[in-house]
């Protein structure tokens, strides 16, 4: 009997042994019922995608904290950064609006100020505050002007804040145009109100520019127009945008005048605007004169005028000039008639 138990559990063995060999589980029920692999998916065995998780806090912090550094490749050269940049066509500017890129100057770092007073906190000195705004609305402050180079007294109000404006280094809606239609709707938000890509400047040469480029807008401030451009292409780095071949060549022309000049590491003006303000100028004491008494004119007699002849004077003849008593009468005297002169010499009834 033992013999036939051991005979039976090797048979059961060796079968077991089998079925593993040929791909087939001795436990699952479900696979004995087809040995040829199936084309086919049975609908029951298809899987549904998990859905994609929403960004966490730690993320959307993260993207936050990108507000304001500087792109990767930093103080790069310019001009070989400049080179790493697609260059193409201008793309249509249908669809662009100001509200595709965000609310304007959204608080977008969570400090409790906006973007604009926070541009004019890093950007003016001597400021003062609107009261209960913890520091944050500007009242008043200078500017030393990137685009100009001269000095402006900011004061808050509804007729002097236009004084000062915060110019995109690359305008928005160029920006639109060179790529920033496939940006994420955060991406473009971030863009717009990104300190690396702010500037406090004069409003009337932020209005000059407008939505222009290199190649057709630059500061009027010599000095300042090769940081400016190696910004701009520091921003088109950050935010992966492109140049058009007239922008390209334009700052190309201006790095070449600054050939070291570096992409810039963070927002604001690197190089301290120094504000053409017209050199005092020392009045030298004058020796003093004297000056002489004037003295009065010298008195000069009238020009003597040759008497008006006043034609409602008449004498008849010289008996009655004499009896007139205005005997002789000269020429040009009221009542002188050539007929009372028979010699001619001016002199009647003599």
């Amino acid at each position: 009997m033992a013999s036939t138990w051991r005979t039976l559990a090797a048979s059961l063995s060796a079968g077991a042994l089998l079925l593993t060999v040929f791909g087939c589980s001795p436990v699952d029920s479900t696979s004995s019922s087809s040995a040829q692999p199936s084309t086919t998916s049975s609908p029951s065995a298809t899987t549904t995608p998990e859905p994609e998780p929403s960004q966490t806090a730690e993320e959307q912090q993260s993207t936050a904290d990108m507000i304001g550094q500087a792109p990767e490749g930093a103080q790069d050269n310019a001009l070989t950064v400049l080179d790493t940049l697609a260059v193409k066509g201008r793309a249509p500017k249908t669809g662009y609006s100001r509200d595709q890129f965000g609310a304007a100057w959204a608080d977008v770092d969570h400090n409790g100020c906006d973007t604009r007073n926070d541009i004019l906190n890093r950007d003016l000195t001597d400021k003062t505050y609107k009261a209960n705004t913890h520091d944050c609305v500007v009242a008043s402050g200078v500017l030393q002007d990137p685009y100009t180079g001269t000095r402006i007294d900011f004061v808050r109000g509804q007729d002097t804040s236009a004084a000062v404006q915060i110019d995109h280094v690359v305008a928005l809606s160029d920006a639109w145009q060179k790529g920033a239609q496939q940006l994420t709707e955060d991406e473009r938000r971030n863009l717009a109100n990104d300190p690396y890509n702010l500037l406090a400047v004069d409003g009337p040469s932020n209005q000059r520019k407008s939505d222009g480029d290199a190649a057709t807008w630059l500061p009027a401030n010599t000095g300042f127009r090769c940081e400016y451009v190696a910004r701009q292409i520091g921003v088109k780095q950050k935010y992966r945008l492109w140049v058009t071949q007239a922008e390209h060549d334009a700052m190309a022309n201006v790095l070449a005048t600054c050939p070291t000049q570096t992409i810039p590491a963070d927002g604001g003006v690197i190089t301290p605007v120094q504000a053409e303000q017209q050199p005092a100028q020392t009045v030298e004491p004058q020796p003093t004169q004297e000056v002489p008494t004037p003295q009065p004119a010298p008195t000069q007699e009238p020009a003597l005028q040759p008497a008006q002849q006043d034609t409602n004077v008449y004498y008849k003849n010289c008996t009655a000039v004499r009896a007139a008593g205005k005997a002789p009468l000269h020429q040009g005297e009221p009542g002188y008639s050539s007929k009372l002169d028979r010699d001619g010499d001016g002199i009647a009834c003599e």
